[in-house]
């Protein structure tokens, strides 16, 4: 049995809309609990980093290279290094590294 694609793209749209329509249902005025703040703070940081760590050691050639590069960029950005000068250096880390395996 074929299905519609427009079905699909309904129910992601429909979706979509629920998840972000929710919070403004049920949550009336301003949020004043510090521990729910913080956590709302954060939860696009964890979210990019569950999506990002596992992304940069599985899409190199070897996972050494990407692990490598991971702590370099690490240890720039703790340096006070531009987004920009980190995202260069891990590149052409795992360049280097994925050449000379």
């Amino acid at each position: 049995m074929q299905h519609s694609v427009i079905i699909y793209i309904v129910l992601g749209i429909i979706t979509t809309n629920l998840i972000r329509m929710m919070p403004m249902l049920f949550i009336k005025g301003e949020i004043t609990q510090p521990f729910l703040r913080s956590f709302l703070y954060y939860v696009p940081y964890v979210t990019l980093a569950v999506m990002t760590f596992p992304a940069i050691i599985q899409t190199t050639l070897t996972p050494l290279s990407g692990l490598i590069a991971l702590i370099i960029g690490i240890i720039a950005a703790w340096r006070g290094m531009s987004l920009f000068s980190v995202a260069a250096i891990c590149c052409v880390i795992v360049y280097i590294i994925d050449v000379m395996l």
